[in-house]
């Protein structure tokens, strides 16, 4: 991908990912949230059945195999939606923001580049020009060549 389309892309996910960072800090509930929704709306297990056209047993299921992380995201959303919710998730970053994150990982990735550069250089007995990692990192990124200003 571009520099520029990538920084672009970076900025979007950042500001829809802002909405997750307090959830993330709040684990799903033991039972699942299947259950801890269904019962803080006090809706039985039959309600939600005659809702989704299901029995009671299947949405027990459906409980239950979230609880164990084996549910689809297409079967979460029908019971969501047949309790009056919307199911609404998200792949976040475990620590820090996705900004971060691609920062981090383009510094490891300039890192690597270095060493394979002074290895290959060493064996060639050529001096390494001298870059920083910071800017090499940048530099794949999309941060130099005019970019910078922008970016920070």
């Amino acid at each position: 991908m571009k520099p520029e389309y990538r920084e672009m892309r970076l900025r979007q996910l950042s500001k829809s990912l802002a909405a997750f960072e307090v959830a993330k800090s709040n684990p799903r509930p033991q039972l699942g949230w299947l259950r801890a929704i269904r019962e803080a709306l006090g809706i039985t297990l039959n309600q939600v059945g005659k809702n989704m056209r299901a029995t009671r047993q299947r949405i027990k299921n459906f409980e239950d195999a979230e609880r164990q992380d084996r549910i689809t995201l297409a079967s979460l959303r029908r019971v969501a939606e047949a309790m009056g919710c919307e199911l609404v998730y998200a792949i976040v970053p475990k620590s820090g923001t996705i900004v971060e994150l691609a920062e981090k990982q383009a510094v490891d990735e300039a890192t690597k580049a270095g060493a394979r550069c002074r290895t290959t250089m060493a064996a060639s007995r050529t001096k390494p020009r001298e870059m920083s990692i910071r800017q090499s990192s940048r530099k794949r990124s999309g941060y130099l060549n005019g970019q910078e200003s922008r970016a920070r």
